[in-house]
């Protein structure tokens, strides 16, 4: 195995990135304005500068950004840059129009700056991968490791590795009490090389470099009593969890006060993320109410001549964290369900109004949750809210149903656009849809918002389930 330089000083590696991002960003401000015909930076831009720089540097380095890119994908490394660039932009670009006057003349200049950011990080992480894919298949910078435990973590943990040879990482075996001879891997030629006994033996002999332990928790007094022998090593001992035995919902390694935790349901809304959604809602949820104004209008009046009683009510719902929240719609039933039992909606209900009837199956109905989203309360994409009742009714029937509140609830969703919509008159039906909103959690990102709200243009409004 070679080594080589740039193993020994890997940390120097993101030392220098970390560095040269710290220049690039007020750089290419520079940049931008330059090339818009001034040589001279007024005040205010270098204040921004200085903003988006300082924050970025904050971001990142709270989130471990400018950690060892062993481990981590470069679309997972990417869309953080992304991310903590856009939310740092944002802020300073807040800042700088509150002092600039001329905004047309620098709008164009914000723009191009903001771009040349985003495709520099491109550029440079793609770039810096594919050195060093070059040189790790070179036999340089590479690490090879043993994994002990050859089950079912084990055998997932070396087909990851396998499948990512950008991570600079070999396995060269197993060690296992109770297995023996070839494992059936994507990896060929992978065999347990010991038992554990052999472990500690051929770790003195510095035969590789990295131990990853995977054996279960069942077995953590053993684990215990192997991680003090090898402490006698110099291999770097690594644990890994067996969290395959959990339906993990967005979990993440942390500390409380110097101590490791493993969070096993958590919500993706921390940090840049909160901030990112919630940005999303305002600015999408003022466009969207200033353009359906107009039919807000229409429908009130329209609800208002064709039957008794109010053109909006509002219902109980649980929001984020399961808090209380009052969610409003146009009224389109003769009565307005709210209490303890609610009787959803079915084909052919005497209770809807020959407009409600209309409104329900184009969703018009739902239109005044815009509201909600300005003001903080729902999110444009979101597990749809249910009543309080099914709430109460479905948490006993179907497992993780109260994750769904780890987000805001929301006016559109990943369910909803799938066809999971409207009554949810078998549980397999409401089971269907708490697995779309499970993963739309677990996979939330920007991005995905906006694909979710693009097709719910053309398959969110009208569906044949709703009534």
């Amino acid at each position: 195995m070679k080594h080589g330089i740039l193993q020994t000083h890997a940390s120097l590696i993101t030392f220098f990135s970390q560095l040269i991002d710290l220049f690039i960003i007020p750089l290419f401000l520079y940049g931008s304005v330059y090339f818009m015909g001034s040589e001279l930076l007024p005040l205010s831009l270098v204040v921004g500068a200085l903003i988006a720089t300082m924050f970025f540097q904050f971001m990142a380095s709270v989130r471990g950004l400018y950690l060892s890119m062993r481990g981590e994908s470069i679309e997972t490394e990417f869309f953080k840059c992304f991310k903590y660039w856009t939310v740092a932009f944002l802020l300073a670009a807040v800042v700088m129009s509150a002092f600039i006057k001329d905004g047309n003349s620098i709008s164009f200049a914000f723009l191009t700056w903001y771009v040349s950011v985003v495709v520099y990080f491109l550029l440079s992480r793609v770039s810096m991968r594919g050195f060093l894919r070059y040189i790790r298949r070179k036999g340089y910078n590479q690490r090879n490791i043993v994994i002990v435990g050859a089950g079912d973590v084990g055998i997932k943990l070396a087909d990851n590795i396998y499948q990512s040879s950008e991570l600079g990482l070999k396995v060269v075996g197993f060690y296992d009490d109770e297995a023996q001879g070839l494992i059936e891997t994507k990896q060929q030629g992978l065999e347990v090389a010991g038992n554990l006994n052999d472990l500690l033996n051929d770790a003195k002999l510095m035969n590789f470099d990295r131990i990853y332990i995977t054996l279960s928790m069942r077995h953590m007094p053993y684990i215990k009593d192997m991680v003090e022998a090898l402490a006698d090593t110099t291999c770097s001992v690594v644990f890994v969890p067996d969290m395959f035995a959990f339906d993990l919902l967005n979990s993440r390694m942390g500390h409380l006060n110097g101590i490791p935790t493993i969070s096993i349901y958590d919500t993706p809304m921390e940090g840049a993320n909160r901030l990112v959604k919630r940005i999303e809602d305002m600015v999408l949820s003022a466009i969207i109410l200033t353009l359906i104004s107009p039919i807000l209008l229409i429908i009130a009046i329209a609800i208002k001549v064709t039957s008794p009683g109010p053109v909006l009510f509002k219902q109980n719902r649980y929001g984020i964290d399961g808090k209380p929240i009052n969610v409003w719609k146009f009224r389109s039933m003769t009565v307005a369900d709210n209490g303890d039992k609610i009787v959803q909606a079915t084909k052919g209900d005497a209770r809807i109004t020959p407009l409600g009837a209309f409104l329900r199956k184009t969703s018009l109905d739902e239109l005044p949750q815009f509201i909600n989203s300005f003001n903080g309360e729902m999110s444009i994409v979101g597990p749809r809210p249910h009543a309080v009742a099914h709430n109460e009714e479905y948490r006993k029937l179907i497992g993780g149903y109260m994750l769904r509140h780890k987000v805001k609830p929301g006016i559109t969703g990943w369910a909803q656009i799938n066809g999971w919509r409207g009554e949810t008159d078998t549980l397999d039906k409401m089971e269907k849809r708490i697995e779309f909103d499970l993963e739309y959690i677990s996979n939330w990102s920007l991005v995905w918002d906006l694909k979710i709200i693009f097709l719910t243009i053309f398959k969110g409004f009208v569906n044949k389930n709703a009534y």
